[in-house]
């Protein structure tokens, strides 16, 4: 590793300080930049995950496919984790803090907002920066992209049933542009431009050369999408910093927990390092672009649900490259 890469979590902080002084500095610039939206998709965002995304899937190789049948258990394990077990998990751990252990400092209707948004978070798996850590860890690219094609169309029936049971809510409105132009920009558009630099560049070692000479794009977009992210939002931080740290309690005891739970599992099943990492930081990180949408469809734009949806964006990538570091250095530990 590079000395950039080595000190990654260092330029992370520093993005976020940078994030929340430019919300605060040029709110013009930021307001741009969040102007710049289509069904709740920020395209500026977008381009920066895009890039992120590309390296890793001109990793993706055809051929690879028919080798992932006789691989079935992360498949598994991802699918059990991310609608089985997390959706659930996270409703019980937002009650417990909301309405027993924070109950003397929130009001009661605030209260069942911020339990409907972690809701929401709980119910929607991660699409686009599964394939950002997985790069980060080694993942096997062929079977990240079989990871989370089979979490979209599992997501496509299963969202909304669920947060309409956790909720208690009937009327429950997928915003199918958000989950379709998601998709389209995150896994079909990078998948079919890595798959055609491969056509182009056919020999294994040209291939090898070019993802090394472009690799460096993916940390820096991910380091500009922090800085954003944190101009868009971080001024929930200054606002109420008191919420924000009540809001983020159950979402990083659910990520680490839920991390720890499919990690585990995937080592005592024996599952390869490679397919292991990625596959439990698919239960643990969230596709907030879907969760944000329907808590503001559901309960409005300064509601405290969008609020809670907003918390989890905002903690994700310091939980995700904490993660990232630990798979990391735990990997020797797989067959």
């Amino acid at each position: 590793m590079n000395l950039f890469e080595r000190y990654l979590s260092i330029w992370i902080a520093l993005a976020i300080l940078a994030g929340i002084a430019l919300g605060n500095v040029a709110p013009g610039l930021v307001e741009l930049i969040a102007g710049a939206e289509i069904a709740s998709v920020n395209l500026v965002v977008a381009v920066l995950i895009w890039a992120m995304v590309y390296p890793m899937m001109i990793g993706v190789d055809p051929h690879s496919f028919r080798d992932i049948v006789a691989q079935p258990k992360g498949l598994g394990i991802t699918l059990v984790i991310n609608w089985l077990i997390k959706p659930f998990t996270m409703a019980a751990l937002a009650i417990l803090f909301f309405e027993v252990i924070f109950a003397p400092l929130i009001e009661p209707e605030d209260a069942q907002q911020y339990i409907a948004g972690l809701i929401l978070l709980g119910a929607a798996p991660c699409t686009a920066m599964v394939f950002v850590w997985s790069q980060l860890t080694r993942g096997d690219e062929s079977y990240t992209l079989l990871q989370v094609s089979v979490n979209d169309v599992v997501m496509i029936f299963a969202f909304a049933p669920i947060v309409a049971v956790l909720l208690g809510v009937t009327d429950i409105i997928v915003p199918w542009e958000t989950l379709v132009l998601s998709v389209v920009l995150f896994v079909i558009l990078p998948l079919a431009a890595g798959l055609l630099t491969r056509f182009r560049l056919s020999d294994p070692a040209r291939i090898t050369a070019f993802r090394d000479r472009i690799k460096p794009l993916s940390i820096i977009g991910l380091i500009t999408t922090v800085v954003i992210l944190f101009g868009l939002q971080g001024h929930v931080f200054l606002n109420d910093p008191l919420i924000i740290l009540l809001i983020a309690t159950p979402i990083l005891i659910q990520s680490y927990a839920i991390f720890a739970l499919a990690y585990g599992v995937a080592f005592a099943m024996r599952v390869p390092h490679r397919i292991a990492a990625p596959c439990a930081l698919i239960g643990t990180s969230n596709f907030f672009e879907l969760a944000v949408a329907v808590a503001i469809s559901l309960f409005g734009l300064n509601s405290g649900a969008a609020l809670a949806t907003v918390v989890g964006v905002l903690v994700e990538v310091p939980v995700m490259l904490s993660l990232v570091t630990f798979a990391n250095r735990t990997r020797s530990r797989f067959t």
